[in-house]
């Protein structure tokens, strides 16, 4: 089987600033992946060229076998085939929503591949019930929490059942009601077969949504492993700058250091 995507010492620069420098990974199909990194470590931007909304500058990155390039999406039949494969969710749920109401939202996707108004009404109303935002359906996407913005962030791009899931940070900013659901969801992946793929600094879930970890530093790869290999490196989380140490100061003048995972 074709791995889902491989990168190839991918580079990528931002006005010149590298954003991946000499990356390379390789996720197979069906796999649950957490790629972890400080802020500035280039999760983001990976997700990005993964999605194809931006390009290696050199390197390659093949998606299902194939090169991901602009050349290559520039081919109508291609680019409609990959994004229904691919679909990717933002950090900031205000970003992807730009429709009057959810249930614009929630179909655009669908419109865009030229589905049926009767096939696009169903996977709707199925989208809206299974992330509970049926109610919220004539409602403006910018009106809403931040816990209903990302669930209905999530219809959006699972209304057109993609094999591949791409999420930015899901649980930033979310109260721990939205946070327990949003992991719920990840878990509950676990057995779809389809490729999910998690940017975060979140330690705490990571044992919970991924079966294999990538940490990225400066642009690149620096090391991989499963949760319980990465969360048992103390020096390389520190390394990677996701644990840091605080040190407490007693009445008595005695100092002592406590190690902390970076968790949000």
């Amino acid at each position: 089987m074709a791995a889902a995507f491989e990168a190839i010492d991918v580079h990528y620069a931002y006005n010149e600033v590298a954003a991946l420098n000499g990356l390379s990974l390789r996720i197979e199909q069906g796999q649950r992946i957490a790629l972890l990194g400080a802020n500035g470590s280039g999760k983001s931007t990976l997700l990005r060229l993964l999605d194809a909304l931006y390009f290696a500058e050199r390197g390659q990155i093949l998606a299902f076998g194939a090169e991901l390039s602009e050349e290559a999406m520039q081919d109508d039949a291609l680019a409609h085939r990959f994004r229904q494969r691919v679909g990717l969710v933002f950090q900031n749920p205000d970003v992807q929503l730009f429709n009057p109401t959810v249930f614009d939202e929630i179909a655009f996707g669908p419109l865009q591949l030229g589905w049926s108004k009767p096939d696009i009404r169903a996977a709707v109303d199925a989208a809206a019930r299974e992330f509970r935002v049926e109610h919220l359906k004539d409602r403006s996407p910018h009106r809403l929490s931040g816990g209903e913005k990302k669930r209905v962030a999530l219809a959006s791009v699972l209304v057109i059942n993609p094999e591949v899931l791409l999420l930015d940070e899901p649980t930033a900013a979310l109260d721990p009601k939205s946070t327990s659901e949003m992991v719920d969801f990840l878990v509950s992946c676990r057995d779809s077969g389809r490729t999910v793929i998690t940017a975060t600094h979140d330690l705490s879930i990571i044992e919970d949504i991924a079966d294999h970890c990538f940490v990225l530093q400066a642009g690149r790869v620096v090391a991989s492993g499963t949760p319980a290999e990465i969360l048992a490196d103390e020096a390389l989380l520190h390394r990677a700058h996701l644990a840091h140490v605080h040190r407490h100061v007693h009445e008595d003048g005695t100092q002592h250091s406590h190690h902390h995972l970076h968790e949000h």
